[in-house]
């Protein structure tokens, strides 16, 4: 089982077996990538709504990776239906990809290499430098802005 990103239909991606995605998925398509999402589904791709508890844990995990604010409420939730099928993530999304990872799920990019390692993000202050485990609105300190920034 494969669960597609948009940018499974935007690249033309062809699933080598069963596919599934999810509602939200469809919005965001325009021409001729949304009528690829409508044959898909008129040929009996599936389109899962995931669980509350597991859309929770991925936020959660994301939150652990710190890539949390970068990922949409779609994203997510394509995570999230690709973990309850135990299917394979089908994105060219990076921070997508490194949760997927985080969550021990096989990820399948499309048109970009995929991640070659996870990352787990901590937070930089742009004024006085400090760095922070979790993101925070401002810096305690100087009240600066943070700046995801890999640790590596």
């Amino acid at each position: 089982m494969y669960v597609l990103d948009s940018s499974a239909f935007i690249d033309e991606y062809d699933a080598d077996g069963p596919a599934a995605t999810i509602p939200a998925v469809r919005a965001e398509l325009e021409d001729a990538a949304s009528y690829r999402f409508d044959a898909m589904e008129g040929a009996g791709m599936s389109v899962h709504v995931p669980d509350d508890v597991t859309v929770r844990r991925v936020r959660e995990a994301a939150s652990g990776t710190g890539d949390r604010d970068v990922l949409s409420e779609t994203d997510v939730r394509v995570i999230a239906a690709a973990l309850e099928l135990d299917a394979v993530l089908v994105t060219d999304d990076y921070a997508m990809q490194n949760v997927a990872d985080a969550l021990d799920l096989e990820v399948d990019s499309i048109a970009k290499e995929g991640i070659s390692e996870r990352r787990d993000w901590n937070f930089q202050c742009q004024g006085c430098g400090r760095e922070f485990d979790e993101k925070r609105e401002r810096c305690p300190v100087c009240g600066s802005s943070l700046a995801r920034k890999n640790p590596n």
